[in-house]
């Protein structure tokens, strides 16, 4: 008979907004499934203080204990909202109950759509993280972005984005957009026009000479987290042991997961747990592809390194000089699927609006640098403004906030 819709996911909301609410998932298994459930939870903004998961490689069953971020106002419809999400990224769920958002089966035979939003309208502090927070909650992926402000005060704004429910091209879904952003803009915003672009516009390319090395290097800043991670092979018959121990930080599951998913590795069994002074303590036991441990100890010696790299420096963060101007640069790896992390440039716009530092210019690529593709975030920072908060503020500021370590 299979098991019923409401069964795949199983919310329970806790009545204290001070302990978790636990999020259970009954679904067959894939390669990566645990990354893409993690992306979405990040995605809104949950943060996850423990974590299981088992499968015997052909169905799992997993569970998240979750807390909101205070700021978030989370009613009976964005529950709701989150249950669909995560239905829809269960294999073979999907088609079962005729849900398509975030199909596996769907993403790999069709391109997702992007559409451009060419918005117009007068500027002022905190714009930008205005309608990125528009975008966030409407459920817009922000592909891309150029903000370019002109010298009488306003603003030309750029956004190239995809839509999670796939509606951006229905008139029902575009005046919803308009008159969201009416309600948040209003009198500033001038006009807005959304139409369809090929997805040619959001490619890759080389990293650009004139990215700084802060970014391009794999120089680890900023950080006193101390990150241990060990493998061993005598616990388990038939899997590797990860064992992980680090300071938690804003999708460090995520983090994991992503590493995990590129390399092709499956887990077995696994464990997360948030402890006290924000230590964080992980056992994974994994296999690969082919279903065997991890022998080789070169493929060992790659995955650790990897791991501690990524749980280091998830996201690099610099601010730099580019000729007389001052420039934000931040990066963050993308998925081998071609998914990048979750609101990123929403959390800039909030770091540099909490920081009173207003944005000239802004634009969002995909550079190769080394052997990873990269999400490259270019701010420009207004004049005036940056001047009067030091370079090293605007960068530790902007960095712990991403990290979710703590607030401005």
């Amino acid at each position: 008979m299979g098991i019923l819709h409401d069964d795949v996911v199983i919310i329970n909301q806790s009545k204290n907004e001070a302990e978790p609410s636990v999020i259970t998932i009954n679904c067959p298994d894939k390669t990566g499934l645990g990354c893409d459930l993690c992306r979405i939870l990040l995605f809104f903004g949950l943060t996850i203080v423990r974590g299981d998961v088992s499968t015997d490689g052909k169905w799992c069953y997993i569970v998240f204990w979750v807390i909101p971020k205070p700021i978030i106002k989370w009613d009976t419809c964005r529950w709701e909202l989150l249950k669909n999400r995560l239905i829809g990224t269960c294999p073979s769920c999907s088609s079962a109950f005729g849900i398509s958002y975030y199909s596996s089966e769907l993403q790999s035979s069709m391109v997702t759509d992007v559409f451009l939003i060419k918005l117009f309208c007068y500027d002022r502090k905190g714009l930008s993280h205005d309608v990125t927070a528009v975008f966030s909650k409407l459920e817009l992926n922000i592909k891309k972005v150029q903000v370019s402000t002109t010298p009488v005060g306003t603003v030309m704004n750029l956004f190239f984005v995809t839509d999670t429910r796939e509606l951006l091209h229905t008139k029902m879904r575009q005046e919803e957009t308009y008159e969201a952003l009416v309600e948040v803009m209003q009198a500033a915003i001038i006009s807005c026009n959304i139409e369809k672009v090929g997805p040619e516009v959001t490619a890759c390319s080389q990293a650009s000479p004139f990215l700084s090395s802060a970014i391009t290097n794999d120089v680890v800043l900023r950080t006193s987290n101390n990150v241990s991670v060990t493998m061993d092979n005598s616990f388990s018959p038939a899997h590797t042991l990860v064992q992980i121990v680090c300071q938690d930080h804003k999708g460090l599951l995520y983090d994991i997961m992503r590493t995990l998913k590129d390399y092709n590795i499956q887990i077995s069994y696994g464990r997360f747990y948030l402890k006290q002074g924000r230590k964080c303590e992980i056992d994974l036991f994994i296999t690969q592809a082919d279903g065997k441990k991890i022998i080789d100890p070169s493929m060992q010696r790659a995955l650790s390194s990897r791991l501690q790299m990524e749980l280091l420096q998830p996201l690099r963060v610099a601010v730099v000089s580019r000729g007389p101007d001052t420039e934000l640069l931040v990066a963050n790896p993308v998925e081998l699927s071609s998914k990048g992390r979750p609101l990123v440039f929403h959390d800039i716009t909030l770091a540099l609006n909490m920081l009173n530092t207003c944005i000239f210019l802004a634009e969002i690529g995909r550079h190769v640098i080394g052997d990873q593709e990269w999400e490259v975030y270019r701010v420009l920072l207004d004049e005036g403004t940056s001047l009067s908060t030091p370079r090293r503020k605007i960068e530790e500021g902007v960095w712990k906030l991403l990290m979710g370590w703590e607030q401005i």
